[in-house]
């Protein structure tokens, strides 16, 4: 069954149809766009450091038109999209996922990517998963956030509810 939804998906993907998968949250619509991965606060501040902050900051997604974007989770819980899209920091790619048009922030949830220059191969949204569970052996990503030691030790430093002294009754 893996096996024929993977071939599906990867039709799916071939073809000119959206491959993106609705989450159901207000505002939503699929979308594929072709736009420049660029860092917000460069965009915003002109404080440009090499390589979009080297995975520090902030990415966006900057239209043929010339609308930012802010760039949000893609598969994992909890992730953003900073290591999927990193490396089309400045170089134009083309993202499949849902452009939720919320009126307080839009945002656009990646859940495909490619390069646009050259045309490159479509990959999933999931690198957070992968270099989470490779930087942790044994582990799986599914709940990263509850096994991660930078977690741990903001828990440890602050309580679960991120203000020292008040602590969290299960």
């Amino acid at each position: 069954m893996r096996i024929l939804s993977a071939v599906a998906g990867l039709t799916l993907l071939a073809g000119s149809a959206l491959a993106a998968e609705e989450w159901g949250i207000d505002h939503e619509e699929k979308a594929r766009l072709t736009v420049t991965v660029v860092d917000i606060a460069c965009e915003l501040t002109g404080d440009c450091p090499e390589n979009c902050g080297a995975g520090k900051r902030q990415l966006g997604l900057l239209t043929e038109e010339g609308r930012l974007i802010p760039a949000t989770k893609n598969f994992e819980h909890f992730a953003g999209a900073i290591i999927d899209l990193l490396p089309f920091c400045g170089r134009k790619a083309v993202v499949d996922g849902l452009l939720i048009e919320n009126p307080k922030l839009p945002m656009f949830a990646v859940q495909f990517k490619k390069s646009a220059e050259p045309e490159g191969d479509w990959s999933r949204g999931n690198w957070f998963g992968k270099e989470w569970e490779k930087a942790n052996p044994g582990k799986k990503a599914g709940e990263w956030f509850r096994h991660d030691m930078r977690i741990l030790a903001k828990i440890e430093r602050s309580g679960k509810l991120g203000i020292p002294g008040l602590e969290f009754k299960e």
